[in-house]
């Protein structure tokens, strides 16, 4: 009996030990140690901007043809530099005969429908009053194709083959709108599975708002064709009223591995003129590094913009999501790219490590004008150093905005990857503090997606839904209001991606299709994708291809829907008359943040900062 209980004690010893042997040992300690950053304090950001930099946007008068009717819709923004009581008139001309179509100021919203123009040629504008101050907005007429005129603007890509991957979008020439930058061929190679190593290389290619092809960068056999690769991102970063676009591009002296993949060379954040393509500035990138575990799968690359003095927008470069993370702070500073800080998750305690999420949103969430990092589950002051991390582990989603009305400032929702065990894998935190609000309350299996949106008027605040992932050994979906009470649990619980406000209310609606995981519709006829209700009307269809962006983009508060097809992009965009009117959502920052991540990593519909609900 001796014998056997000597030998149960080694194999429990031997047990115990194991973790000790397989985990790196600043992984083992940080479930049994408190977060005590033990870095030495760093100063704020001085950047160089006197005024906080941001777009200049113009009117964003957007035309629609109502295809029941015939009429037009008319929108435009609401900018914030608007007076409270700002008002709007709407003209049209045709044949050089001017007519002002609205009796009374329009105050309500920003929209109007014309339904009595019966001349295809017809130009129409809009005249903005701001106090004794009158302003005229350009003149545009409806789109000669009658398929353009229906509901969405198209642009023509050079290569009628191509389709795009990836969008970004940013102001290249100073003029107010909009413009679109792609990333083709629309194939990705995912970390952890072979490389066709076929020869495939991405291209980076630039388009005004009008369809004016303007150029194209290949980014070479040195960035490898996958979204962990091949960052980028489009802004205005040096203060000039003109956007460039910020990357990763790599050298020609690069190794691959027996599996294809690139283990060595050189590595650069490249600054591109806009207008040009030509590399502005150039330095290195976070470099590579064992720490970070396997060279590929942990070894992943974002990138971001976040305005750390309150007024400049700097660019971040960041590797590693699911062990060590390092992110690079720098400004754009008269055609030099000026180091900011660094962040090493090493220098911090190991609660920090495997804490990523496949997004970096930026924002204010302390009210004192400078932007703070959330990087899934932890979150970074302005100064590069650690504000909070909630030690969950890695998130696949990661949303910030005003959950809850009822709480002071913003929340942030998580679904949490890896396995949890203590009713925190779906929850929400304090986005200033990192203290946790609530958790689903059970044991959960790699929660692999999430979404917060207003889909239930009676009840307050957003819904907070989540769904696992059968890799876990679970497929189950859950929803929760915006103050954790449970409130529906698999077929009940609707999709997590592709959601929009296209409607005239404030709750969301979502795309209907073959595919709205991707967004992906046959081309090869039907009614293409819808958008309506969860549980409720369809209120639009026809919407073709792959869905690559939702944004604020033109026309009142409304979103638009950009989607790729073979040697085009299509924007489509809401002929619903609105009920009421809002500041141009792409200038709340936190939602333009998401806007700016869309062109990278895995898709997020994006939120505001703001409360936006009934």
């Amino acid at each position: 009996m001796n014998y056997i209980k000597i030998l149960w004690s080694i194999t429990l010893i031997f047990l115990l030990a194991l973790p000790a042997f397989s985990q790196d040992t600043r992984e083992r300690n940080y479930m049994y140690e408190i977060l005590k950053p033990n870095h030495e304090p760093k100063p704020d950001v001085e950047g160089f901007a006197q005024t906080r930099v941001e777009e200049n946007l113009d009117r964003g008068l957007a035309l629609a043809r109502i295809k029941e009717s015939g009429a037009i819709h008319i929108s435009w923004r609401l900018l914030k530099t608007d007076d409270e009581t700002a008002a709007f008139n709407v003209y049209r001309s045709v044949n050089k005969k001017e007519t002002k179509l609205n009796k009374k100021p329009i105050t309500a919203t920003t929209d109007f429908v014309d339904t009595s123009n019966k001349d295809a040629n017809a130009h129409y504008w809009v005249e903005t009053i701001n106090g004794k101050e009158k302003k005229q907005s350009e003149k545009i007429a409806l789109a000669r194709n009658i398929e353009e005129e229906a509901n969405y603007h198209r642009i023509k890509l050079k290569d009628p083959n191509v389709t795009a991957g990836r969008v970004a979008v940013a102001d290249l020439n100073g003029d107010g709108k909009y413009d679109y930058i792609i990333r083709h061929p629309n194939s990705n190679v995912d970390p952890g599975v072979r490389t066709p190593d076929d020869g495939t290389t991405y291209k980076i290619e630039a388009y005004l708002h009008d369809g004016t092809y303007l150029w194209t960068k290949d980014l070479g056999l040195g960035i490898e064709p996958g979204v962990w690769y091949s960052p980028f991102m489009a802004y205005d970063f040096d203060g000039d009223g003109k956007a460039e676009v910020a990357l990763k591009t790599a050298g020609d002296n690069y190794l691959k591995n027996d599996a294809g993949r690139i283990y060595e060379g050189s590595e650069y954040l490249s600054v591109l003129d806009g207008m040009t393509g030509e590399e502005i500035v150039r330095v290195d990138w976070p470099e590579r590094n064992n720490r970070y575990g396997d060279v590929n799968r942990q070894n992943r690359n974002q990138i971001g913009m976040a305005y750390l003095d309150g007024k400049t927008p700097c660019i971040l470069a960041a590797r590693g999501t699911y062990r060590l993370m390092v992110v690079d702070a720098w400004q754009l500073n008269n055609g030099k790219l000026e180091k900011l800080w660094r962040w090493d998750g090493d220098e911090e305690n190991p609660v920090v490590r495997s804490q990523g999420a496949h997004n970096m949103v930026c924002g204010d969430v302390d009210g004192d004008g400078k932007d703070e990092i959330l990087l899934g589950s932890c979150m970074l002051n302005s100064n590069g150093t650690l504000r909070w991390s909630t030690g969950l582990g890695h998130s696949d989603k990661a949303y910030m905005t005003d959950i809850d009305p009822n709480r002071e400032g913003m929340e942030v929702f998580l679904a949490i990857e890896p396995w949890i065990d203590n009713g925190y894998g779906v929850s929400t935190v304090d986005a200033s503090t990192g203290e946790r609000i609530w958790g689903i309350g059970h044991k959960t299996l790699h929660v692999g997606d999430g979404m917060v949106a207003d889909i239930d008027p009676s009840s307050p605040g957003l819904e907070c839904f989540a769904s696992e992932d059968k890799k876990g050994g679970s497929t189950d979906k859950y929803m929760l209001s915006a103050d954790g009470k449970k409130l529906a649990s698999n077929a009940d619980v609707p999709p997590c991606r592709n959601w929009i406000w296209w409607d005239s209310g404030n709750i969301r609606q979502l795309f209907f299709g073959d595919d709205n995981r991707w967004g992906a519709e046959s081309m090869s006829g039907g009614r293409g994708q819808s958008i309506g209700y969860w549980k409720g009307d369809k209120i639009a269809n026809g919407i073709y291809g792959d869905i690559i962006m939702i944004a604020d983009l033109f026309g009142d508060w409304r979103e638009e829907v950009v989607t790729a097809l073979p040697g085009e992009l299509r924007i489509y965009h809401t002929d619903i008359p609105a009920k009421d009117r809002k500041v141009s959502l792409m200038q709340d920052p936190i939602y333009r943040s998401y806007i700016l991540q869309r062109s990278q990593g895995y898709p997020q519909a994006p939120v505001p900062s703001y409360y936006l609900g009934e």
